[in-house]
């Protein structure tokens, strides 16, 4: 079994020079608390889509090795980026967890399932599957730049993301 992920607040105790210089940031508390899974941290991967979920899916059927996979999906409240069974794919491949700047959907599903989301909010509506979007690029939301290979933590009192591994 994995050790518990470090909680935000004492990394943050720990690495107030980091925050201080921006190497260390802090999300917006925007983000709502889905799937069994409430603290998990991992090396960050990135996509930028809108309303369109084909890369995701190309992604969680991929092995995660323990990584977090973070979408950016322009904040989107006019579908869902991840459902039910995209979430189950991603737990099964070894992912820690997601996080989408957009909506998701069959919650009921998510919750059930032993793998850590965030997302703005829920949508019935499911996204298009053109393929259109970006990888491994650099994405910006909730107050804050995140890029590939960058370290997420989160557990139910925020979110941080820092250029580099983190330990107290």
């Amino acid at each position: 079994m994995a050790a518990l992920p470090l909680a935000t607040t004492d990394l943050c105790d720990a690495n107030p020079e980091l925050i201080t210089n921006g190497d260390l940031r802090v999300l917006q508390p925007i983000f709502r608390i889905y799937g069994k899974r409430q603290a998990f941290s991992g090396q960050v991967v990135t996509l930028k889509v809108f309303e369109d979920n084909a890369l995701v899916i190309e992604l969680v059927q991929k092995k995660g090795h323990g990584r977090v996979l973070v979408v950016d999906a322009g904040g989107s409240m006019r579908c869902a980026n991840l459902g039910g069974m995209l979430t189950q794919w991603a737990h099964g491949n070894g992912w820690a967890g997601i996080i989408v700047n957009g909506c998701i959907r069959d919650v009921d599903d998510i919750n059930a399932c032993d793998i850590g989301v965030r997302a703005l909010n829920t949508h019935p509506v499911k996204p298009g599957k053109k393929g259109t979007g970006e990888k491994n690029v650099p994405v910006a939301f909730a107050g804050a730049r995140i890029c590939d290979g960058e370290w997420l933590y989160a557990d139910t009192d925020g979110i941080l993301v820092s250029k580099t591994e983190l330990t107290i």
